[in-house]
């Protein structure tokens, strides 16, 4: 029952979420606080769905940012083909998002049946070279993909349900809307007994084994979530920027998720969220003022590093716990005198 109210709130907290988003994006007029927000909602999705991984299971990926791409050439490639669009019409576009998950999940399940045997560096090292091996593919195969150069001549948007995603705001608001679903998915496994399974397996996979949990079944499922959700961030970076390109699938993109987890937190829901906002906004300002945006984003990281030693929403957490807990060890010894 408790579990039910819980759900309960987070479907109230994510439609109140939506809200707001589409507050800011229908009354405020100016398209800046619609692109900002809908990069947000791509690469957002990118940090939370790794952190499935890395916060919740103990599996840090260097390569999460192959299903990125994944999902989004593969949304971009079939509305590219003529054939498709004729024959779904309006039913094209949802169907090539459902195509998207879909065969980011299927690529995921291959790929996690190999690397989830694998654990620590290990794990994170072929992640990689799974994800090199796609770039690879993406570069030489230019019939395809467009090599370097990405898909090319732009992303067909045909209309369906009356939304026309080639008008920004109907574009913003499906975005939005597809950003707070996946969030609320993330949310619900976290919290689910699925979500603290994750929990004891990355506390102790030997334990866990021990209690009947088939560890390797588990990481694959996650995995799999994570890396399908991945793929609708891609997705959404695909109709913002109407194409699709290699760079998504380069460990630079891996890197930044990874930037973005430790920045804002790892062992809270939000701070991945947190961090790429944060990391959007601080290479937004410093590209005002210098080019040498690598070297003002590497001295901050070392500065959340080194300095809070955690993320910022994860400091934040433990300077409010150890607070309530002093003052509770406070009032227990007024009530002994």
């Amino acid at each position: 029952m408790s579990l039910f109210r819980e759900f309960r709130r987070d479907v109230l907290l994510a439609l109140g979420a939506l809200a707001v988003l589409l507050a800011i994006g229908f009354g405020i007029d100016s398209a800046w606080p619609r692109d900002f927000l809908t990069s947000i909602f791509a690469i957002g999705l990118l940090a939370m769905s790794l952190n499935l991984l890395i916060g919740y299971t103990g599996l840090v990926s260097f390569g999460h940012a192959a299903f990125f791409a994944f999902g989004g050439y593969i949304f971009g490639l079939l509305l590219q083909w003529g054939d498709f669009t004729a024959t779904l019409g309006q039913g094209s576009v949802p169907v090539a998002l459902l195509a998207a998950v879909a065969g980011t999940a299927l690529y995921a399940l291959v790929i996690g049946a190999i690397c989830v045997r694998l654990t620590e560096i290990y794990f994170a090292f072929l992640t990689l070279a799974f994800q090199m091996f796609l770039y690879s593919v993406i570069l030489s195969w230019v019939a395809l993909t467009g090599g370097d150069q990405g898909l090319m001549g732009g992303i067909p948007r045909p209309v369906f349900l009356g939304v026309d995603l080639a008008d920004p705001y109907h574009r913003y608001a499906f975005c939005a809307v597809i950003f707070v679903f996946c969030m609320l998915i993330m949310r619900i496994v976290t919290e689910s007994p699925f979500g603290y399974t994750l929990r004891m397996i990355r506390d102790n996979a030997q334990r866990a084994a021990f209690l009947g949990v088939n560890v390797t079944r588990v990481k694959l499922i996650c995995f799999v979530v994570s890396s399908s959700i991945a793929g609708v961030g891609g997705v959404i970076l695909a109709l913002f920027t109407s194409g699709a390109y290699p760079e998504w699938a380069f460990w630079a993109q891996s890197g930044e998720a990874i930037f973005m987890i430790m920045l804002g937190g790892l062992n809270v829901f939000l701070g991945p969220l947190l961090g790429a906002v944060a990391l959007r906004i601080l290479n937004d300002v410093v590209q005002m003022y210098t080019s040498h945006t690598e070297i003002v984003i590497g001295l901050v990281i070392l500065f959340v590093v080194l300095g809070l030693r955690r993320g910022v929403l994860d400091f934040a957490k433990d300077w409010w716990v150890e607070r309530q807990q002093a003052k509770l060890a406070a009032e227990n010894r007024e009530s002994q005198q």
